[in-house]
C-alpha cells in the first residue's frame, strides 16, 4: 500500500504573529500590556540592560521575525529570537534571590579591576535570572557583612540615600574616645564633603590601647566611618560591618563563607522594602534542598563568563583561520605520533666483549708490544 506523501514542514519559517488579544470572564475583549525588551532581556540573565539595548542595537534580535528596535515593547504571544535561537523571557515575576556573605579584608567590590585584584564576584554561584548586585559597598581594608541580590528594586530600597537604612559597624581604634567626643560625634562634626554624624555610638571597652566601639549611620559615602574617627585622631585598624538594615551578619556565617536566605525570608525583605511579592506559591522543597538551602558553604573562585555581546557568530576570515589552525595541529601530531615509533636497537651485552675474535685481537697487541 502506497502511503500518501507528507509535506516536510520548514524548521527555519518564522510562525505568524499571534494577537495579542485576550477575552476575560466577561467575554470583553482586552489588549496584552507590553513590556521592554531589553528589560526582559536583563531579566533573563543576558547581561545588564544598557548591555541589551546595545545587543538589540547590533540587529541580532528578532520579534516574529522582524529585526527588534530599541525600545520595543512585547507580549507573551511575541516570538523573540537571538541569533535564531528562540528565548524564553520572565513576563511573570518570580521571587528574587538574597545571599548574605562574610567578606573578608583584601577583596574588592568591583566586577571589572584593572589591576587585577581578588573581587568579591568571582565567588558567587551562577544564577539563571538576572544577575547579582552587591547591596552597598566595603573598601578593600573593611570585612562584614555583604548582602547580594538579583533584585535591583530590593537593592535600590537598601542603597538609595532618601531610604537612610541603618548600617552598624563594630570598629576597633587605636586609642579611646572621651565623653565629648562621642557626643560630638552624634551631633555631627565637619568633613571634606560636608557634616556627617553617628546616630548611635556605643563603647564596648577593649584591652591596652586598642577599644571597640558599636557605632550606627544612615549613610553609604566612602570611607565615612573612617573618617570619623579619623578627625579626632584615633585611626581605625579594624572595622567590620555587622548589619545593614534589617539583615544581621549571622554568627554561624565565618569570615569568606556565604548563606542563602530561605524563601520566606525573602517574603520578608520584600514587604519590609515594601516592593510587590510574586503571586505565584512558593516552590516546594525537599528536605534535601531545604537542608541545603539553609547552609553555610565557602563559595569557590570561578572563571567570569563572556557576554552575551561578546558571542557574536564569527565571519568567514575568522572561521578559515581557525580551520587552518586546526588542520596544523592535527599535522603536528600526526609528525609526533610517527617520530615516536618504536626502534629495535641491539643491547650491548658483556658476553660480546669477550668473544673469540676480540680476544685473538687483543693477543697479537700484545705481542707487538
Amino acid at each position: 500500500m502506497v502511503r500518501p506523501f507528507k509535506q516536510q514542514r520548514d524548521a527555519h519559517r518564522t510562525p505568524p504573529k499571534p494577537s495579542p488579544i485576550e477575552v476575560d470572564a466577561d467575554g470583553i475583549e482586552q489588549t496584552l500590556p507590553t513590556q521592554r525588551l531589553h528589560k526582559l532581556l536583563a531579566l533573563a540573565g543576558l547581561g545588564s540592560r544598557r548591555d541589551m539595548e546595545e545587543l538589540i542595537a547590533s540587529g541580532r534580535v528578532t520579534i516574529n521575525g522582524e529585526t527588534a528596535k530599541t525600545g520595543a515593547g512585547v507580549t507573551p504571544y511575541d516570538v523573540v529570537r537571538l541569533d535564531s535561537r528562540i528565548l524564553k523571557l520572565p513576563f511573570e515575576a518570580e521571587l528574587p534571590q538574597v545571599l548574605i556573605y562574610h567578606k573578608p579584608e583584601g577583596e574588592i567590590v568591583s566586577q571589572d579591576d584593572p589591576e587585577g585584584r581578588a573581587t568579591v564576584f568571582d565567588k558567587l554561584p551562577r544564577i539563571k535570572q538576572g544577575k547579582w548586585i552587591a547591596i552597598g559597598r566595603l573598601d578593600i581594608n573593611t570585612s562584614g557583612l555583604l548582602i547580594f541580590t538579583n533584585s535591583g528594586d530590593l537593592a535600590n530600597r537598601f542603597m538609595h540615600p532618601r531610604y537612610e537604612v541603618e548600617r552598624e559597624y563594630a570598629v576597633r581604634v587605636f586609642g579611646e574616645l572621651t565623653e565629648e567626643q562621642m557626643s560630638m560625634l552624634t551631633q555631627g562634626i565637619e568633613l571634606e564633603d560636608g557634616p556627617a554624624s553617628f546616630d548611635r555610638i556605643i563603647a564596648q571597652g577593649g584591652e591596652g590601647a586598642n577599644h571597640w566601639y558599636q557605632v550606627t549611620i544612615r549613610e553609604g559615602r566612602n570611607r565615612e566611618v573612617r573618617r570619623l574617627f579619623e578627625a579626632f585622631q584615633l585611626p581605625v585598624s579594624r572595622l567590620m560591618r555587622v548589619r545593614f538594615g534589617p539583615v544581621n551578619l549571622p554568627p554561624r556565617v565565618k569570615r569568606g563563607a556565604m548563606l542563602k536566605l530561605e524563601q520566606k525570608q525573602v517574603v520578608e525583605l520584600l514587604e519590609w522594602a515594601g516592593l510587590p511579592v510574586p503571586k505565584a506559591p512558593l516552590k516546594q522543597l525537599s528536605q534535601r534542598e531545604k537542608d541545603k538551602a539553609t547552609s553555610v558553604f565557602v563559595p569557590k573562585v570561578r572563571k567570569q563568563r563572556r557576554s552575551v555581546l561578546d558571542k557574536a557568530p564569527r565571519g568567514p576570515s575568522d572561521a578559515n583561520v581557525s580551520h587552518a589552525r586546526t588542520e596544523l595541529s592535527r599535522g603536528a601530531e600526526a609528525k609526533k605520533s610517527v617520530s615516536r615509533k618504536p626502534v629495535n636497537r641491539r643491547i650491548r651485552q658483556t658476553t660480546d666483549l669477550t668473544a673469540p675474535h676480540m680476544q685473538k685481537k687483543s693477543d697479537r697487541n700484545r705481542g707487538r708490544g
